[in-house]
């Protein structure tokens, strides 16, 4: 008998759907239930796996598997090939063992698994080697108002355009182009574009990975001639990137690798790789460069260059180079891509006469403009995220990557329609110079670039304020979210360890971020320093490894920033429930935390001096407390005293950096137990006792204070990291209670402490508090940056000062939106009892100042709702649970109250606590909360 009521959908490998081009040897697969009825688990299931769509020559049939797994199931079948398109389907056996139909057949496609598969040849065009921008003279003050020297463009070099010609035989079968390169690159063939990737290969560590793209191109080859197109522009690898400016950081010669294999309706094939047959030329694309922008004379175009009637002899021959194959992996994760198109909501003319495009909201990405003008007439496009005090376009990117600048010049003739094509921006405002008339907003088109993951979680609740601030949080996510985790848009543009470990928990929820993520800390395990040293960002760039070994004696890491090897797999894990992303970074977090060790056993506070009892030399072993510490990054109260966030980092680094050495040991006994290695689990438990006692020796006193360290943050981290014994944690809360009241209820916390802020007294029994600190409107809050029209999360809290002066600074920076995580799990109640939402806890906490709330979060197993509602005294809570999983829902003050449906009901406080399984449940009850 077959179940009808039970279906199958989301079939994913690897994460992603219909994967082309992956070169992982054994695929992880997933798929999901659906169904019409209550309490759906899956028994068993069975996987097929075949090379034909007709299911007749199988390399894997798992056979009925007794398991209610479903997913990160590992592929277990023949070994795979390269070049090949696998068939997978599968069918599930429910909780009565009765039997669903086959799925929907799935496909996943390998890439080149090895390096003999390549045939094709590094070229280079002819060209000048990129002139280096030194790292050095950014180093006074991290490179604030240091100017590329002398602001000369023609220091940029042009784009290269390459093409080769081909013939097909016979119709094409099937096409498949690998390409990749030293810069970026976009391709074409008989002069369409190759696909709607940016960027591409996007950001990587050339000298240990890079990253080459698979394209399905037999739409556009045809029988006959035809012929390939390449521009190349510098990208990451030779062009200016992170906060120094610095440029080169992988070399100064943009080279190209492709190889087209095509296979006929005949059986025949051919190969046409990247060689001598290339030839290259400069042409429209004077320059283009990531941080700086890029200049495009349309005078200077080379017509139909990239169709096959064009006539290259002109063109100039390609250098042959011999880089390898070694370092190249397939690219894995979504690609970045221009997401969406945006309409400007107002052209601003400020009181300095400037014309200004106005977005309406501040996005990562480009913008794509109409003109019409005579030739040569030069339009300058300048890319800002906010105006000043007075409405005049703000510059508020202070260093040598401070451009954020395009520049068309036109060719005449009619209507011309311009986007840039290898750069980006972070901006709202685009400023006009040179436009011609009157521009209208019909001319403008923002183009939102960001890593193409799939949205899978929303919050609502009855504050539009609040609703705001998730919209603000969700957009820095798409701002910063462009190949890497960055930290800004517009600024440094790099992979900041400390924000990405800081927001992972709120990433998770708004966006399915597995694949990037563990692609990111594949970068991360490629970057760790030969000691065990995190880099505090990845991919580490030479400018800034000079930076630090400059600045910081050869420190490359700080607490806050090295703990993204140990957070982030160990977050990714609990959202997503597949244990490798553990395995495989166990290494790298096994090294860190070796470091960090030694560190803590070698290091004692100068301000202790030398004179120590053998107790507290002891004690100094387990306490990290000394070295450079970004500490609690950018907290208000210190920032505003001594001006630089570096001095306020002194003055927090030793409780910053014991805590999170508390916190990282417990982590990784918990990941040393998931993965069954009983000896390290014992050694970290054991370890982090020891740190616990030590910190609570040296730190506290005995009415829970912190006198060195007296602020709110320190008390957050140490009440999270559980640095101190139970019976102490109310009088730290207290004393946590009393600083936040003396501050009138606003926020001190910087970048380390804010995202445990809310949790920590929530769980303390201080949700009062917590709620105080969620509403509050005077600066620093979260509803300040609200109430003051922000459109994403700003650097620091008091970006636009209670005065309205505007600062420089970063105005999309996601780290202080950790926020968002709390508003899902706390308000809504959403939350997890099991790692990939397997067991699932639904938990609202309503209060006075909210009428409804509601959250959704597509699970691995399915959609999970949690919504509630207070009207005219009665309260009702709606509860969406997916199949293959159960879950334990509190109902918030329903005491003394009985419900149907549910298969036990226990009473815990003013609460009633039920167990179910998966379904969709209403409860509807007297409210006998406040």
């Amino acid at each position: 008998m077959t179940n009808e009521r039970v279906s199958l959908y989301s079939l994913l490998c690897e994460s992603l759907e219909n994967p082309l081009g992956i070169d992982v040897k054994r695929p992880s697969l997933s798929w999901k239930l659906a169904a019409n009825r209550r309490g759906v688990r899956q028994t068993a299931y069975q996987v097929q796996v075949s090379i034909t769509e007709e299911w007749e020559k199988f390399v894997w049939d798992s056979g009925k598997v007794l398991s209610d797994q479903s997913v990160a199931v590992v592929y277990a079948g023949a070994d795979l090939v390269s070049r090949q398109r696998y068939f997978w389907r599968v069918r599930v056996w429910d909780e009565g063992d009765v039997v669903t139909g086959w799925s929907e057949t799935a496909v996943w496609e390998t890439a080149l698994l090895h390096a003999t598969d390549w045939q094709a040849q590094w070229i280079e065009p002819e060209q000048k080697p990129a002139q280096p921008e030194p790292t050095i003279p950014a180093f006074q003050n991290f490179g604030m108002n240091s100017p590329m020297p002398g602001d000369d463009y023609a220091r940029l070099n042009p784009c290269q355009y390459l093409r080769k010609g081909f013939v097909a035989q016979n119709a094409i079968s099937k096409a498949r182009l690998y390409a990749t390169a030293h810069g970026v690159y976009q391709l074409t063939l008989n002069g369409v574009r190759v696909g709607d990737l940016e960027l591409a290969p996007e950001a990587t560590a050339y000298d240990s990975y890079l990253q080459y793209q698979t394209y399905d191109v037999t739409d556009l080859i045809k029988p006959g001639a035809n012929v390939l197109g390449a521009v190349l522009g510098d990208g990451w690898y030779c062009g200016r990137v992170g906060l120094p400016g610095s440029s080169c950081l992988y070399g100064d010669m943009l080279a190209l690798l492709v190889q087209l294999e095509v296979v006929y309706e005949n059986g025949r094939s051919t190969t046409i790789i990247s060689d001598s047959d290339f030839k290259s030329a400069t042409g429209a694309l004077v320059y283009s460069d990531l941080s700086i922008g890029e200049r495009y004379d349309a005078n200077l175009e080379l017509g139909n260059w990239h169709e096959p009637d064009f006539d290259d002899q002109a063109w100039q021959a390609v250098n042959i180079a011999d880089y390898g194959y070694a370092n190249l992996v397939a690219h894995y994760g979504e690609p970045l891509r221009v997401v969406e198109e945006i309409a400007p909501v107002a052209i601003l003319h400020t009181p300095k006469g400037e014309t200004v495009v106005d977005f309406g909201q501040n996005i990562n990405g480009k913008m794509r403009m109409q003109v019409q003008a005579a030739a040569p007439t030069e339009i300058v496009l300048d890319y800002f995220e906010m105006l000043d005090a007075e409405g005049n376009a703000l510059h508020q990117i202070h260093t040598r990557n401070k451009d954020q600048r395009d520049v068309y010049v036109a060719k005449g003739g009619g209507a011309e329609q311009y986007e840039p094509l290898f750069t980006m921006h972070g901006f709202r405002y685009v400023r006009l110079t040179g436009y011609p008339g009157e521009p209208q907003l019909g001319d403008f088109v923002g183009l939102v670039m960001v890593s193409d993951m799939r949205d899978s979680g929303s919050f609502a609740c009855s504050d539009e304020r609040l609703n705001q601030l998730l919209k603000n949080i969700y957009w820095s996510q798409r701002g910063n979210m462009a190949s890497l985790p960055t930290d800004c848009p517009q600024r440094e543009r790099a992979g900041f360890t400390g924000d990405a470990q800081i927001f992972i928990a709120t990433a998770c929820f708004n966006m399915d971020v597995y694949p990037f993520f563990t692609r990111w800390l594949y970068s991360l395990q490629k970057d760790q320093r030969e000691n065990g040293q995190v880099p505090v960002i990845v991919p580490y760039w030479q400018s800034y490894i000079e930076m630090f070994d400059t600045l910081h004696a050869g420190q490359h890491t700080s607490a806050g920033w090295g703990d993204a090897c140990v957070v982030v797999p160990w977050v990714l894990y609990q959202f997503y429930g597949d244990e490798r992303v553990l395995a495989e970074n166990y290494e790298t977090m096994v090294r860190w935390l070796d470091y960090v060790q030694r560190e803590a056993e070698m290091g004692v506070p100068e301000r202790l001096g030398e004179e120590l009892t053998p107790e507290a030399r002891e004690r100094q072993r387990y306490l990290w407390n000394t070295g450079f510490h970004f500490g609690d990054w950018l907290m208000p109260s210190l920032t505003a005293v001594h001006g630089s966030p570096m001095l306020g980092a002194e003055y927090t680094k030793e409780i910053t950096a014991s805590t999170s050495y508390a916190y990282n040991t417990e982590l990784m006994a918990q990941v040393a137990q998931v993965l069954g290695r009983e000896d390290d689990y014992q050694r970290y438990s054991s370890l982090n006792g020891k740190i616990r006692e030590a910190f609570a020796a040296e730190y506290v006193d005995d009415e829970g204070k912190l006198p060195l360290h007296h602020y709110q943050g320190m008390y957050v981290l140490a009440l999270q990291a559980r640095a101190v014994a139970e019976e102490k944690r109310p009088l730290l809360t207290h004393q946590l209670v009393k600083l936040i009241a003396q501050n009138g209820y606003k926020l001190d916390t910087g970048f380390v402490s804010v995202p445990y802020l809310l949790d920590v007294l929530c769980e303390n029994g201080r949700s009062d508090i917590a709620y105080k600190l969620l509403f509050q409107t005077e600066c620093p809050s979260w509803l300040y940056e609200v109430e003051q029209g922000a459109t994403t999360i700003w650097e620091k809290w008091d970006a636009i000062k209670p005065d309205g002066t505007v600062q420089v600074t970063s105005y999309n920076h996601y780290a202080f939106g950790c926020v968002g995580g709390w508003l899902y799990r706390y308000v809504a109640g959403l939350d997890k009892a099991l790692p990939g939402y397997k067991h699932i806890v639904i938990h609202p906490h309503p209060h006075e100042k909210l009428s409804w709330a509601k959250a959704t979060y597509q699970s691995v197993y399915g959609e999970i709702v949690s919504g509630w509602e207070v009207k005219e005294g009665m309260m009702r809570v709606e509860v969406t649970i997916p199949p293959n999983t159960r879950a334990t829902i509190h109902l918030p003050g329903a005491v003394g109250q009985a419900f149907e449906g549910v298969e036990t009901a226990v009473q815990e406080g003013q609460d009633v606590v039920i167990e179910v399984g998966s379904g969709t449940y209403a409860f509807a009850y007297r409210w006998q909360g406040k």
